[in-house]
Protein backbone atom coordinates (compact mmCIF):
# COMPACT_ATOMS: atom_id res chain seq x y z
CA UNK A 1 0.00 0.00 0.00
CA UNK A 2 1.34 3.42 -1.01
CA UNK A 3 1.86 6.00 1.72
CA UNK A 4 0.56 9.44 0.71
CA UNK A 5 1.30 12.77 2.37
CA UNK A 6 -1.86 14.84 2.05
CA UNK A 7 -0.39 18.34 2.42
CA UNK A 8 -2.57 21.29 3.38
CA UNK A 9 -2.60 24.68 5.09
CA UNK A 10 -0.12 27.06 3.56
CA UNK A 11 0.73 30.70 4.20
CA UNK A 12 -2.18 32.59 2.69
CA UNK A 13 -5.78 33.61 3.27
CA UNK A 14 -6.82 30.26 1.80
CA UNK A 15 -5.44 28.35 4.80
CA UNK A 16 -8.79 27.24 6.23
CA UNK A 17 -10.17 26.23 2.83
CA UNK A 18 -7.07 24.13 2.23
CA UNK A 19 -7.60 22.29 5.52
CA UNK A 20 -11.19 21.52 4.52
CA UNK A 21 -10.04 20.24 1.12
CA UNK A 22 -7.46 17.95 2.71
CA UNK A 23 -10.00 16.49 5.14
CA UNK A 24 -12.20 15.62 2.16
CA UNK A 25 -9.22 13.96 0.44
CA UNK A 26 -8.50 11.85 3.53
CA UNK A 27 -12.16 10.88 3.79
CA UNK A 28 -12.44 9.75 0.17
CA UNK A 29 -9.08 8.10 -0.44
CA UNK A 30 -9.25 4.54 -1.72
CA UNK A 31 -8.12 2.84 1.50
CA UNK A 32 -7.35 -0.38 -0.39
CA UNK A 33 -4.62 1.37 -2.37
CA UNK A 34 -3.47 4.39 -0.37
CA UNK A 35 -2.70 5.22 3.24
CA UNK A 36 -3.12 8.94 3.79
CA UNK A 37 -1.35 11.14 6.31
CA UNK A 38 -2.64 14.69 6.70
CA UNK A 39 0.43 16.93 6.85
CA UNK A 40 -0.24 20.52 7.87
CA UNK A 41 2.18 23.12 6.56
CA UNK A 42 2.33 26.62 8.05
CA UNK A 43 5.47 28.70 7.54
CA UNK A 44 8.30 26.49 8.94
CA UNK A 45 6.01 24.14 10.89
CA UNK A 46 5.32 20.96 8.91
CA UNK A 47 3.66 18.27 10.99
CA UNK A 48 1.28 15.35 11.31
CA UNK A 49 -1.16 15.42 14.26
CA UNK A 50 -2.60 12.19 15.68
CA UNK A 51 -6.13 11.74 17.01
CA UNK A 52 -5.05 13.14 20.38
CA UNK A 53 -3.66 16.29 18.80
CA UNK A 54 -0.03 15.33 19.41
CA UNK A 55 2.20 16.74 16.70
CA UNK A 56 4.96 14.85 14.89
CA UNK A 57 7.16 17.10 12.79
CA UNK A 58 8.39 16.37 9.29
CA UNK A 59 12.13 15.93 8.73
CA UNK A 60 12.60 18.43 5.90
CA UNK A 61 15.91 16.84 4.91
CA UNK A 62 13.99 14.04 3.18
CA UNK A 63 10.31 14.76 3.94
CA UNK A 64 10.05 11.76 6.25
CA UNK A 65 8.01 11.42 9.42
CA UNK A 66 9.15 9.90 12.71
CA UNK A 67 5.88 8.60 14.12
CA UNK A 68 6.28 7.11 17.60
CA UNK A 69 9.64 5.59 16.72
CA UNK A 70 8.53 4.45 13.27
CA UNK A 71 9.96 6.24 10.24
CA UNK A 72 7.35 6.90 7.55
CA UNK A 73 8.68 7.35 4.00
CA UNK A 74 6.10 8.81 1.63
CA UNK A 75 5.62 7.39 -1.85
CA UNK A 76 3.76 10.42 -3.11
CA UNK A 77 2.10 13.72 -2.21
CA UNK A 78 -1.49 14.83 -2.66
CA UNK A 79 -1.17 18.61 -2.88
CA UNK A 80 -4.22 20.29 -1.33
CA UNK A 81 -2.56 23.63 -0.53
CA UNK A 82 -4.48 26.50 -2.12
CA UNK A 83 -2.26 29.58 -2.39
CA UNK A 84 1.39 29.80 -1.43
CA UNK A 85 3.52 27.66 -1.18
CA UNK A 86 1.43 24.89 -2.76
CA UNK A 87 -0.04 26.64 -5.79
CA UNK A 88 2.82 28.90 -6.86
CA UNK A 89 5.51 26.31 -7.55
CA UNK A 90 7.53 26.71 -4.36
CA UNK A 91 6.73 23.41 -2.71
CA UNK A 92 6.78 21.65 -6.06
CA UNK A 93 10.45 22.61 -6.41
CA UNK A 94 11.15 21.10 -2.99
CA UNK A 95 9.49 17.81 -3.91
CA UNK A 96 11.27 17.74 -7.26
CA UNK A 97 14.58 17.93 -5.41
CA UNK A 98 13.45 15.14 -3.08
CA UNK A 99 12.31 13.00 -6.01
CA UNK A 100 8.81 12.63 -4.56
CA UNK A 101 5.94 12.74 -7.10
CA UNK A 102 2.95 14.98 -6.44
CA UNK A 103 -0.55 15.41 -7.84
CA UNK A 104 -0.46 19.06 -8.88
CA UNK A 105 1.08 21.01 -11.75
CA UNK A 106 4.86 21.38 -11.77
CA UNK A 107 7.03 24.37 -10.89
CA UNK A 108 6.77 26.28 -14.17
CA UNK A 109 3.05 25.96 -14.82
CA UNK A 110 2.20 26.57 -11.15
CA UNK A 111 4.26 29.76 -10.98
CA UNK A 112 2.83 30.99 -14.28
CA UNK A 113 -0.80 30.26 -13.46
CA UNK A 114 -0.55 31.76 -9.98
CA UNK A 115 0.62 35.18 -11.18
CA UNK A 116 -2.45 36.66 -12.85
CA UNK A 117 -0.46 39.39 -14.61
CA UNK A 118 2.10 37.04 -16.17
CA UNK A 119 -0.54 34.43 -16.95
CA UNK A 120 -2.66 36.98 -18.82
CA UNK A 121 0.37 38.00 -20.87
CA UNK A 122 1.04 34.36 -21.75
CA UNK A 123 -2.60 33.66 -22.64
CA UNK A 124 -2.97 36.80 -24.76
CA UNK A 125 0.17 35.86 -26.73
CA UNK A 126 -1.98 33.18 -28.39
CA UNK A 127 -4.56 35.76 -29.47
CA UNK A 128 -6.97 34.78 -26.70
CA UNK A 129 -9.02 37.65 -25.27
CA UNK A 130 -8.32 38.80 -21.71
CA UNK A 131 -9.59 41.86 -19.86
CA UNK A 132 -7.48 45.03 -20.15
CA UNK A 133 -5.55 45.62 -16.96
CA UNK A 134 -2.84 47.62 -15.21
CA UNK A 135 -0.23 46.11 -12.87
CA UNK A 136 1.29 47.93 -9.89
CA UNK A 137 3.95 47.14 -7.31
CA UNK A 138 3.72 48.14 -3.67
CA UNK A 139 5.13 51.65 -3.34
CA UNK A 140 3.93 52.81 -6.77
CA UNK A 141 1.97 56.04 -6.97
CA UNK A 142 -1.43 55.04 -8.32
CA UNK A 143 -3.61 57.74 -9.87
CA UNK A 144 -7.27 56.77 -9.76
CA UNK A 145 -8.09 59.32 -12.49
CA UNK A 146 -5.71 57.52 -14.86
CA UNK A 147 -7.24 54.17 -13.91
CA UNK A 148 -10.78 55.32 -14.70
CA UNK A 149 -9.77 56.96 -17.96
CA UNK A 150 -7.89 53.80 -19.02
CA UNK A 151 -10.25 51.08 -17.80
CA UNK A 152 -13.57 52.74 -17.04
CA UNK A 153 -15.82 51.70 -14.16
CA UNK A 154 -16.44 49.35 -12.53
CA UNK A 155 -13.00 47.76 -12.17
CA UNK A 156 -11.67 44.77 -10.29
CA UNK A 157 -8.75 45.37 -7.93
CA UNK A 158 -7.02 42.12 -7.06
CA UNK A 159 -3.74 40.73 -5.71
CA UNK A 160 -1.69 39.42 -8.63
CA UNK A 161 -0.90 36.25 -6.66
CA UNK A 162 -3.86 35.02 -4.67
CA UNK A 163 -6.83 32.66 -4.94
CA UNK A 164 -10.40 32.14 -3.69
CA UNK A 165 -11.04 35.85 -4.39
CA UNK A 166 -9.06 36.77 -1.26
CA UNK A 167 -8.26 40.50 -1.36
CA UNK A 168 -10.39 41.20 -4.44
CA UNK A 169 -12.79 44.13 -4.73
CA UNK A 170 -15.20 45.22 -7.42
CA UNK A 171 -15.12 49.01 -7.43
CA UNK A 172 -17.97 51.08 -8.86
CA UNK A 173 -16.85 54.55 -7.71
CA UNK A 174 -13.55 56.35 -8.20
CA UNK A 175 -13.54 57.32 -4.52
CA UNK A 176 -13.37 53.66 -3.47
CA UNK A 177 -10.35 52.71 -5.58
CA UNK A 178 -7.66 53.56 -3.01
CA UNK A 179 -9.35 51.50 -0.29
CA UNK A 180 -9.55 48.53 -2.64
CA UNK A 181 -5.88 48.98 -3.50
CA UNK A 182 -4.93 48.84 0.19
CA UNK A 183 -7.01 45.68 0.62
CA UNK A 184 -5.26 44.00 -2.32
CA UNK A 185 -1.79 45.05 -1.15
CA UNK A 186 -2.52 43.47 2.23
CA UNK A 187 -2.40 40.09 0.41
CA UNK A 188 0.41 40.68 -2.10
CA UNK A 189 3.02 43.29 -3.04
CA UNK A 190 1.86 43.16 -6.67
CA UNK A 191 -1.70 43.98 -7.69
CA UNK A 192 -3.79 44.02 -10.85
CA UNK A 193 -6.51 46.53 -11.69
CA UNK A 194 -8.72 45.07 -14.38
CA UNK A 195 -11.62 46.28 -16.50
CA UNK A 196 -15.03 44.74 -15.90
CA UNK A 197 -16.29 42.38 -18.61
CA UNK A 198 -20.03 41.89 -18.43
CA UNK A 199 -21.12 38.33 -19.12
CA UNK A 200 -21.68 34.81 -17.83
CA UNK A 201 -18.98 33.09 -15.76
CA UNK A 202 -18.17 29.65 -17.17
CA UNK A 203 -15.77 27.12 -15.65
CA UNK A 204 -14.12 24.13 -17.33
CA UNK A 205 -12.39 21.38 -15.35
CA UNK A 206 -9.85 18.99 -16.82
CA UNK A 207 -7.55 16.24 -15.62
CA UNK A 208 -5.12 13.81 -17.14
CA UNK A 209 -5.58 10.08 -16.75
CA UNK A 210 -2.23 8.78 -17.88
CA UNK A 211 -1.89 10.06 -21.45
CA UNK A 212 -5.63 10.69 -21.78
CA UNK A 213 -7.04 14.17 -21.12
CA UNK A 214 -10.50 14.20 -19.53
CA UNK A 215 -12.58 17.35 -20.07
CA UNK A 216 -15.48 17.58 -17.64
CA UNK A 217 -18.91 19.14 -18.27
CA UNK A 218 -18.92 22.92 -17.97
CA UNK A 219 -20.33 24.82 -15.00
CA UNK A 220 -22.00 28.22 -15.05
CA UNK A 221 -21.67 30.27 -11.86
CA UNK A 222 -24.52 32.64 -11.00
CA UNK A 223 -23.88 34.52 -7.77
CA UNK A 224 -26.27 36.52 -5.61
CA UNK A 225 -23.37 38.86 -4.74
CA UNK A 226 -21.90 41.64 -6.87
CA UNK A 227 -19.31 39.09 -8.01
CA UNK A 228 -18.18 35.55 -7.13
CA UNK A 229 -16.24 36.61 -4.02
CA UNK A 230 -14.90 34.57 -1.07
CA UNK A 231 -18.25 34.60 0.75
CA UNK A 232 -20.15 33.54 -2.36
CA UNK A 233 -17.69 30.71 -3.02
CA UNK A 234 -17.85 29.18 0.44
CA UNK A 235 -21.28 30.09 1.85
CA UNK A 236 -24.37 28.07 1.06
CA UNK A 237 -27.06 29.88 -0.90
CA UNK A 238 -24.75 32.62 -2.19
CA UNK A 239 -24.26 31.12 -5.64
CA UNK A 240 -26.08 28.88 -8.07
CA UNK A 241 -23.66 26.53 -9.83
CA UNK A 242 -25.26 24.91 -12.87
CA UNK A 243 -23.58 21.73 -14.15
CA UNK A 244 -23.71 21.07 -17.02
CA UNK A 245 -23.92 24.71 -18.06
CA UNK A 246 -26.82 25.68 -20.30
CA UNK A 247 -24.81 27.01 -23.24
CA UNK A 248 -24.96 26.48 -26.99
CA UNK A 249 -23.08 23.45 -28.27
CA UNK A 250 -20.66 25.61 -30.25
CA UNK A 251 -19.83 27.62 -27.12
CA UNK A 252 -19.33 24.40 -25.16
CA UNK A 253 -16.96 23.05 -27.79
CA UNK A 254 -15.03 26.34 -27.96
CA UNK A 255 -14.53 26.42 -24.18
CA UNK A 256 -13.50 22.78 -23.98
CA UNK A 257 -11.16 22.97 -26.98
CA UNK A 258 -9.52 26.15 -25.70
CA UNK A 259 -9.11 24.68 -22.20
CA UNK A 260 -7.53 21.49 -23.56
CA UNK A 261 -5.17 23.60 -25.67
CA UNK A 262 -4.13 25.73 -22.68
CA UNK A 263 -3.76 22.68 -20.42
CA UNK A 264 -1.12 21.34 -22.80
CA UNK A 265 0.54 24.66 -23.64
CA UNK A 266 0.94 25.51 -19.95
CA UNK A 267 2.27 22.05 -19.12
CA UNK A 268 -0.49 21.32 -16.61
CA UNK A 269 -0.98 17.98 -14.90
CA UNK A 270 -3.36 16.54 -12.36
CA UNK A 271 -6.69 18.35 -12.27
CA UNK A 272 -7.13 22.06 -12.99
CA UNK A 273 -9.98 24.47 -13.68
CA UNK A 274 -10.09 27.21 -16.30
CA UNK A 275 -12.53 30.09 -15.79
CA UNK A 276 -13.94 32.37 -18.48
CA UNK A 277 -16.39 35.21 -19.02
CA UNK A 278 -18.78 34.63 -21.89
CA UNK A 279 -19.78 38.11 -23.07
CA UNK A 280 -21.75 39.41 -26.04
CA UNK A 281 -18.39 40.10 -27.69
CA UNK A 282 -17.07 36.57 -27.22
CA UNK A 283 -15.12 34.48 -24.73
CA UNK A 284 -12.62 36.07 -22.32
CA UNK A 285 -10.07 34.10 -20.31
CA UNK A 286 -10.41 34.89 -16.61
CA UNK A 287 -7.96 32.66 -14.73
CA UNK A 288 -6.68 29.12 -14.25
CA UNK A 289 -6.77 27.35 -10.89
CA UNK A 290 -3.95 24.80 -10.70
CA UNK A 291 -5.28 23.53 -7.35
CA UNK A 292 -9.03 24.14 -7.46
CA UNK A 293 -11.34 23.56 -4.53
CA UNK A 294 -12.01 19.87 -3.91
CA UNK A 295 -14.61 19.75 -1.14
CA UNK A 296 -17.80 17.85 -1.96
CA UNK A 297 -19.49 21.18 -2.77
CA UNK A 298 -16.66 22.56 -4.93
CA UNK A 299 -16.96 23.01 -8.68
CA UNK A 300 -14.55 20.32 -9.81
CA UNK A 301 -16.20 17.44 -7.87
CA UNK A 302 -19.56 18.67 -9.22
CA UNK A 303 -18.17 18.48 -12.76
CA UNK A 304 -16.71 15.03 -12.14
CA UNK A 305 -20.04 13.82 -10.78
CA UNK A 306 -21.87 15.09 -13.88
CA UNK A 307 -19.27 13.20 -15.94
CA UNK A 308 -20.10 10.02 -14.00
CA UNK A 309 -16.98 10.01 -11.82
CA UNK A 310 -17.17 9.83 -8.03
CA UNK A 311 -14.95 11.98 -5.84
CA UNK A 312 -13.06 8.83 -4.77
CA UNK A 313 -12.41 8.01 -8.43
CA UNK A 314 -11.25 11.59 -9.00
CA UNK A 315 -8.67 11.35 -6.22
CA UNK A 316 -7.64 7.81 -7.17
CA UNK A 317 -6.91 8.80 -10.76
CA UNK A 318 -4.86 11.77 -9.57
CA UNK A 319 -2.74 9.48 -7.39
CA UNK A 320 -2.57 6.62 -9.88
CA UNK A 321 -0.99 9.06 -12.33
CA UNK A 322 2.00 9.35 -10.00
CA UNK A 323 2.90 5.68 -10.13
CA UNK A 324 1.72 4.33 -13.48
CA UNK A 325 4.55 6.13 -15.26
CA UNK A 326 7.21 4.96 -12.81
Amino acid sequence: MKKIANICGGNSGEYEISIKSALVVNRHLDKNKYEGYLIEIKETDWYYADNNGEKYFIDKNDFSLNLKGKRVIFDGVFNAIHGTPGEDGKIQGYFDMQGIPYTSCGVDSSALSFNKHLCNKFISSYGIDVANSLMFQKGDIIDEHMIVSSLGLPVFVKPARSGSSVGISKVHNKEDIQGAIQKAFAEDDQILIEEFIDGREIACGLMNKGDELIVFPLTEIITTKDFFDYEAKYSKGMANEITPADVDIDVEQDVKTLSAFLFKQMGCKGFVRFDYILSENGLYFLEVNSIPGITEESLLPQMANAFGMSITELFTIALDNLFEKN
